[in-house]
C-alpha cells in the first residue's frame, strides 16, 4: 500500500491550480543551471517576466521607462520588512509614478504591474521547490504563486497523515522564512499554510490565531465539512478573479501611534486581509449599492462584485428596485471585523462609483472617534484622508464639494437648531453614500411626536413636532444612498431600519463566527447569590427601562424618580461593598487561571456607583490604585462635570486621557487590568485580551448584546470570554436572544458556565480513564520528595501506554483540560478539581521537559504550554436558546430515551426548562442516528423537532406545551422503529422502503406488501452495482439511475412520481454507500 506524502499534496495543489488556468514550472528548471533559467538564487522576482508584463500592460511606454519602473520594484530595501511590504503593495495597487515627456512638457504617469480589471491579461504561474539564498541562508519554500513574475503568494504544505507534521508547523516555517529570506516577503500579499485537509491564509504580521480558513469555493454555498479545506481555499481564494480582487481591495495596513511610559512615540503597522465572510459581504454590499444608486453599473468593480455576490444571496435586497437609495443592511456579529468590513467597502465603493462622497454616521461621540481612528489608520486603502465634522457648520462645508471625501459625523448633528420640523438641504447630489454603524438603533426613525416648547423660565408656552433623525437625514441628503452595518439583528418590531436602509445584504451569525475562529464563545455566570437585592428592588429593576440615563433631559419627572430609585437600590453602600469584595476575589482567581494574562471590565449603572465601586475595590487592594494615568491596575473611564462633586470629578477623562487608557488596556503587558465604565467602551472598543465582563447595570436588547461582545475577541490562546451577572440579566439575555434566533441567527451569545464545567469534567474523566490502573491519589497528601517520585512514576506509566503512543494523547488531553478549567474558574466544582488538574499539569510539564533518559527532550509543538485554552470543545456552540435560569441538573438516563418511564419522568419534572433542554438534546441525538440511515425519516423527524423548538423560542408554546410535543415526537420515533420490525425489513431495506413509500399515491396504487418487495429487490440491486467511485463519476450514477427507474416501472410505480422517487433513492443510496460497499 503506497503511503501519502507531502509531495502528493504538492502535486494535487499544482493540478488544481492548473485547472484554474495557472501555468506550472519546476523550481530547479528556472535556476541558473536549469533548462529555462529565469532567476539567480538571490533573485526572488522573475525580472524578465515582470518587464514583459510592464511592456504588455503599458504599451505606450518606451523601453527606458519600462526599465525605470522595474527598477522601482527591485530597489525596495529598507531594514524594515513591513515598510518594504507596504511600499511594494502601493506600487502594485496604485501604480508606479514615473515622469514622461509629452509635447515638450514633463508630466507624471502611472505604470501598472498587473491588470486588475482583466484577470486574463495577466500570467499566473505556480512554481514548486524554489531555492532562495540570502545572507548565507538557503531556504526552499514548497510553492510560490507568481503573477506577472511577482511572488505574491507563498504556500507551505505539511503531510495530513503525519501526526507530527501539523499546520502550525507550516506556520512556524513561514515565520522562519520571513526572518531568513525576508526579500521574498517584500512582495508577499499573503501566505497559505496547509496539510491538505486544513488550510488557512494570513499576512506577514498575522499570528497563528489570525490565519483563517476559507469556507466556500464559490461564494454562494458553504463547503461541506467532508471537503478538504485546501481544495476549497484554492477554488475560492486562489482563482484569478478573487485573488486579484483580494489583493487590490481587501488588504489593509493599519498604523497606530503608541507612546510608552517615557513619552517615546513609535508607529506600529499591522497588515490585515479580509476573512471570507468579509470579502463576500463587501462585494454583495457594493453590488447592492450600485443597484440602489443606479449609477456606474458598468464599472469593472461592479463586474467583479457581480461575480462575487456574497456567501448567501439575500433575495429580499436583490428584489428591491434599482435606484431606491436603500443599499441594505450587513449583519455581522460583534467581534467578527465589522469596522474593517466598512473600511474595505469604502475602499472599493470609492473606485466603483467614481469617487463618491462617503458619510459615515454613528450615534455616539466615542463610537465616532473609534471608527474614525480605524479609517484613519487605513488611508492607503481609502486613497484619501478621512475628515471628522466637529459641528454642523463643518459638516455643511465638507459636503459642498462636487465629489470625493470620507466624512465622519454623529447622527445628532442632523437635528434642526431653529426649532423647525425640516432640516435644511445640505446636498442634493446623488453620488453620496451614507454608511450607518449600528443601523438598528431607535434614532433612525421617521415617526413624529409632539414636545413641549418652554420659555426661559421653564413654563410651557406651546407644542412643536419633532421627527426621528432618519427624516432629517433625508431632508439634508435627499438623493444619497444608505447602507447599514449592525452587529445584532433587526428586531421584528423595528420598521424603521428596513424603511431607511432596505433588507439584509449579508448575514454572519455567532455560530459561524465561533466555528470559523473569528470570535470566541462567551460564557455566562450568575453571581446573584453573592449579592442580595430585595424582592421589591428586583421587581423595580425588572420593570426599569434601561434606555433612560441620568443625563437624559427628555425624561418626565416620574421617569427620573424611577431611575433614581433603581440607582439607589443598585448603588446602596452595603451592596457596593459586597460586590467589591466578591469581584476582587473572582477577578484574582480569573487571573490565576489565565496565567496572569487578560483584562476585565466592570459596567456600572451611574457615575456615582462607578466612583464608589472604585473606592471600595482600592480599599481592599490599595496597591491597585495610582493617581498617575500611566500607572495603576484599575481605572474608571468616564466624563464628569463640575456639578458632580469632587468624588466623581476626579475620575473625569478627556479624549486624550481615554486614548492613553485604551492603549494601556490593549497592551497585554501593561499592568492596567480592570476598568470601570458606565456607557463608554461598551460598543466599538476592542481590547482582544479582555476575558471577563462584570455587569451591574440594567441592560436589554442590542445594548446588552453589544456589551457582552467586549469579551468575544480572538486573542492568542484565549478560548472564551466570561460574562458575570450581578443583577439578574438572564431573562433580558434570553429576550435579546429570542429576536436573534427569529432573525435567522444561529449560536448562543452567552453559554452558561455550567457548560464549561461539564466540559472540564469530561476532560477529567478522559485522563482518569488513561490512568485507570495507576493510583495517583497519594500525590495530594505526600511530602515534596514523594510527590517528585510519583511524577516520575506517572511519566513512566504514560510512556508505557500503547507502546509510547499514549504520551501524545496524554499531552493533548491535559491541554484540553487546562483550557476548560480556565473557562470554568472560579466555579466551585472547578476549584474543587484544581489539585487534580495541577497534578496532571505537573506530569505534562515533566513529559514536555525531559525524555526518559533524563536529557532535554525536543517536543515538536513548542507552543503547547502557551496555547492553554485554545481548542475548547466546539460542541459548546448550540444553535438554539439555552435556559440559564436554573442551576439544577438532570443526569442522562441509562434507560432508553424512548421508554415510557423516562418520558413520564420528563413530563412531571418540576424544572420545565431543564426537562426541555434534556429532551431536546437526547431527541436530537436519536434523530441524528436515524438521519445517517434514512434520508426521508431523518428529515421528517428533524423538521418536527425544529418546528416544536422554534414555536417555543417564538413564545407560541410554553415550556410545558413543547415538552408534550416532544413526547409525541418520541412516540412517533417508537412507531418508526416498530414499523421496520412489523414489515420484517432490515435497517437498509427499511431506509429504501421509506424512500419509495413516501408518495401516498404509490401506497394506494401498489400497496404496502408490493412496496416492501420493491424495497428488498432495490436494496439488493443497488448493493450489487455500487462501486467505490459511483458518487463521483456521472456515468456510474447514470447506470444506477437507469436500474432504479426500470425497477420502479416493473413494480407499477406511478410514472408522474418516478423521477422524484429515483432521485430520493439515489440520495438514500449515497447516504448508505459506505455500508453497502462493506457488506459486498
Amino acid at each position: 500500500m503506497s503511503k501519502m506524502t507531502e509531495s502528493d499534496i504538492e502535486t494535487m495543489t499544482i493540478e488544481q491550480l492548473q485547472a484554474l488556468g495557472y501555468e506550472y514550472m519546476y523550481g530547479p528548471d528556472i535556476e541558473p543551471s536549469g533548462i529555462n533559467p529565469l532567476r539567480t538564487y538571490q533573485q526572488v522576482i522573475l525580472q524578465q517576466k515582470v518587464l514583459e508584463a510592464i511592456q504588455r500592460l503599458n504599451p505606450h511606454l518606451t523601453q527606458d521607462k519600462c526599465e525605470e519602473a522595474l527598477k522601482q520594484v527591485t530597489q525596495i530595501n529598507s531594514p524594515d520588512l513591513m515598510a518594504n511590504n507596504l511600499s511594494f503593495h502601493r506600487l502594485l495597487t496604485e501604480g508606479i509614478n514615473i515622469e514622461v515627456s509629452k509635447d515638450g512638457n514633463t508630466q507624471g504617469e502611472y505604470v501598472w504591474l498587473v491588470d486588475f480589471n482583466q484577470p486574463d491579461d495577466n500570467e499566473f504561474l505556480v512554481v514548486n521547490q524554489v531555492t532562495i539564498r540570502e545572507d548565507r541562508k538557503e531556504r526552499r519554500p514548497d510553492m510560490i504563486i507568481y503573477i506577472n513574475g511577482l511572488p505574491l503568494v507563498v504556500i507551505e504544505l505539511k503531510n495530513a497523515i503525519d501526526e507530527n507534521a501539523t499546520i502550525e508547523g507550516a506556520y512556524n516555517q513561514i515565520k522562519t522564512y520571513q526572518q531568513q529570506i525576508p526579500s521574498l516577503f517584500t512582495y508577499n500579499a499573503f501566505s497559505v499554510i496547509s496539510d491538505g485537509l486544513e488550510a488557512k491564509s494570513g499576512t506577514i504580521s498575522a499570528d497563528f490565531s489570525r490565519f483563517m480558513a476559507w469556507k466556500t469555493h464559490n461564494g454562494m454555498t458553504e463547503a461541506k465539512n467532508t471537503q478538504p479545506q485546501l481544495e476549497v481555499l484554492i477554488q475560492g481564494l486562489l482563482n484569478p478573479v478573487t485573488l486579484l480582487d483580494m489583493i487590490r481591495y481587501f488588504i489593509v495596513f493599519e498604523s497606530s501611534k503608541q507612546e510608552d511610559s517615557n513619552g517615546i512615540i513609535s508607529i506600529k503597522t499591522v497588515k490585515k486581509m479580509a476573512a471570507y465572510h468579509q470579502y463576500y459581504a463587501v462585494n454583495a454590499a457594493v453590488l447592492s449599492t450600485i443597484r440602489a444608486s443606479n449609477v456606474n453599473a458598468n464599472s469593472p468593480s461592479a463586474e467583479v462584485a457581480l461575480r462575487q455576490q456574497g456567501r448567501s444571496q439575500q433575495h429580499l435586497v436583490l428584489e428591491q428596485k434599482a435606484g431606491d437609495r436603500k443599499a441594505g443592511v450587513v449583519w455581522h456579529t460583534q467581534g467578527s471585523g465589522k469596522s474593517l468590513s466598512m473600511v474595505f467597502y469604502t475602499g472599493k465603493i470609492v473606485l466603483a462609483l467614481d469617487n463618491p462622497t462617503v458619510v459615515v454616521i454613528t450615534d455616539r461621540n466615542d463610537l465616532d472617534d473609534q471608527l474614525f481612528g480605524t479609517f484613519s489608520s487605513a488611508v492607503q486603502l481609502l486613497r484619501q484622508t478621512p475628515k471628522q465634522a466637529e459641528n454642523r457648520e463643518e459638516l455643511k462645508e465638507l459636503l459642498k464639494v462636487g465629489s470625493g471625501g470620507v466624512i465622519f459625523t454623529t447622527i445628532q448633528k442632523f437635528q434642526p437648531d431653529d426649532g423647525s420640523s425640516v432640516y435644511e438641504l445640505l446636498s442634493d447630489r446623488s453620488n453620496i453614500i451614507v454608511i450607518a454603524d449600528e443601523a438598528h438603533r431607535s434614532q433612525y426613525g421617521f415617526s413624529a411626536k409632539e414636545v413641549d416648547v418652554k420659555d426661559e423660565q421653564g413654563n410651557v408656552v406651546g407644542k412643536r413636532t419633532v421627527y426621528g433623525f432618519a427624516k432629517y437625514m433625508r431632508d439634508a441628503l435627499p438623493n444619497a444612498t444608505y447602507l447599514g452595518f449592525t452587529g445584532t439583528p433587526i428586531e421584528k418590531t423595528d420598521v424603521n431600519t428596513p424603511a431607511v436602509f432596505g433588507n439584509y445584504v449579508d448575514i454572519y451569525d455567532i455560530a459561524q463566527a465561533v466555528e470559523d475562529g473569528a470570535t470566541v464563545p462567551i460564557y455566562y455566570e450568575s453571581r446573584l447569590a453573592k449579592v442580595q437585592i430585595s424582592d421589591e428592588g428586583r421587581e423595580l429593576i425588572e420593570e426599569f427601562d434601561e434606555s433612560f440615563t441620568d443625563e437624559d433631559l427628555t425624561q418626565t419627572q416620574q421617569q427620573r424618580a424611577k431611575w433614581a430609585r433603581v440607582e439607589s437600590i443598585i448603588g446602596s453602600k452595603e451592596r457596593i461593598k459586597a460586590i467589591a469584595k466578591d469581584l476582587v476575589t473572582h477577578f484574582e482567581e480569573r487571573l490565576v487561571a489565565n496565567a496572569d494574562h487578560g483584562k476585565g471590565m466592570i459596567v456600572a449603572m451611574s457615575r456615582r456607583i462607578a466612583a464608589a465601586l472604585y473606592e471600595e475595590i482600592v480599599a481592599l487592594k490599595p496597591e491597585w490604585h495610582s493617581d498617575d494615568l500611566n500607572d495603576g491596575v484599575i481605572k474608571v473611564v468616564m466624563t464628569s462635570s463640575a456639578s458632580d462633586g469632587p468624588d466623581i470629578a476626579k475620575h473625569h477623562t478627556t479624549k486624550k486621557d481615554r486614548q492613553v487608557l485604551a492603549n494601556r488596556m490593549k497592551d497585554e503587558d501593561d499592568k492596567l487590568k480592570l476598568v470601570i465604565v458606565r456607557d463608554m467602551w461598551l460598543t466599538g472598543f476592542d481590547a482582544p485580551s479582555m476575558h471577563t465582563l462584570y455587569i451591574d447595570k440594567p441592560m436589554k436588547g442590542h445594548n446588552l448584546m453589544q456589551a457582552i461582545a467586549r469579551v468575544n475577541r480572538v486573542y492568542k490562546d484565549k478560548s472564551g470570554g466570561l460574562v458575570v451577572d450581578y443583577l439578574g440579566i438572564a431573562a433580558d439575555l434570553k429576550s435579546a436572544l429570542s429576536f436573534y434566533s427569529d432573525a435567522g441567527g444561529k449560536g448562543d451569545p452567552a453559554l452558561t458556565q455550567e457548560k464549561a464545567v461539564e466540559v472540564m469534567k469530561e476532560k477529567l474523566d478522559v485522563l482518569d480513564g488513561m490512568l485507570f490502573s495507576f493510583d495517583y491519589r497519594e500525590y495530594f497528601t505526600a511530602s515534596t520528595s514523594r510527590k517528585l517520585a510519583i511524577i516520575l512514576e506517572a511519566e513512566d506509566f504514560i510512556l508505557g501506554i500503547d507502546e509510547g503512543q499514549g504520551k501524545v494523547r496524554f499531552l493533548t488531553a491535559v491541554t484540553a483540560l487546562s483550557q476548560a478549567f480556565a473557562l470554568a474558574t472560579p466555579h466551585p466544582e472547578a476549584m474543587e478539581a484544581a489539585p487534580e488538574i495541577a497534578f496532571f499539569q505537573a506530569v505534562k510539564a515533566r513529559l514536555n521537559k525531559f525524555d526518559s533518559n533524563g536529557g532535554s527532550g525536543i517536543i515538536g509543538d513548542e507552543s503547547m504550554e502557551v496555547r492553554v485554552k485554545q481548542t475548547i470543545d466546539q460542541a459548546l456552540v448550540t444553535d438554539t436558546v439555552v435556559d440559564v435560569f436554573d442551576a439544577a441538573g438532570i443526569k442522562k438516563p441509562d434507560i432508553s430515551i424512548l421508554s415510557d418511564d423516562f418520558l413520564m419522568e420528563m413530563q412531571d419534572y418540576q424544572h420545565k426548562n431543564i426537562a426541555l433542554e434534556t429532551l431536546k438534546k437526547l431527541l436530537a441525538d436519536e434523530i441524528n442516528v436515524r438521519t445517517k440511515m434514512s434520508v426521508i425519516q431523518g428529515k421528517k423527524l428533524m423538521d418536527m423537532l425544529t418546528g416544536a423548538i422554534k414555536s417555543y423560542q417564538n413564545k407560541i408554546l410554553t415550556a410545558a406545551e413543547v415538552i408534550d410535543e416532544l413526547i409525541k415526537l418520541a412516540k412517533d420515533i417508537n412507531k418508526v422503529d416498530s414499523e421496520a420490525n412489523d414489515l420484517n425489513l432490515s435497517p437498509y431495506e427499511y431506509a429504501f422502503y421509506t424512500a419509495v413509500a413516501e408518495n401516498d399515491s404509490a401506497q394506494e396504487l401498489i400497496g404496502k406488501s408490493k412496496l416492501r418487495e420493491l424495497a428488498v429487490v432495490l436494496t439488493e440491486m443497488i448493493r450489487n452495482n455500487v462501486t467505490l467511485d459511483w458518487t463521483i463519476k456521472e456515468s456510474a450514477r447514470a447506470k444506477i439511475r437507469v436500474i432504479v427507474k426500470r425497477l420502479l416501472n416493473r413494480y407499477g410505480y406511478p410514472p408522474d412520481m418516478s423521477t422524484l422517487a429515483t432521485e430520493t433513492v439515489l440520495a438514500q443510496a449515497e447516504l448508505l454507500s459506505n455500508e453497502l460497499l462493506k457488506s459486498n
